[in-house]
């Protein structure tokens, strides 16, 4: 299945900021952020399909769009 992936802050760093990538069936989002070894770069903050916030068990769907956010620090 087809699914657009945007990366935000640090996690887009020497990769993409949206693209399109397909997956089986069965694809949960943790899935897809082990592959992509983001938490080697920071923790994960924030996940949302479809402009919703979601579990990382959340099993992705055909054309959905997931947006991974690091963990960001400040103050």
């Amino acid at each position: 299945m087809h699914v657009v992936v945007k990366l935000f802050a640090q996690y887009r760093e020497g990769r993409f900021k949206a693209e399109q990538r397909e997956y089986a069936n069965g694809t949960t989002a943790q899935m897809i952020i082990e592959a992509l070894e983001l938490e080697s770069v920071s923790p994960l903050g924030v996940l949302m399909v479809n402009g919703r916030h979601v579990d990382t068990s959340y099993c992705i769907q055909e054309g959905d769009e997931i947006a991974l956010f690091p963990k960001v620090g400040g103050g």
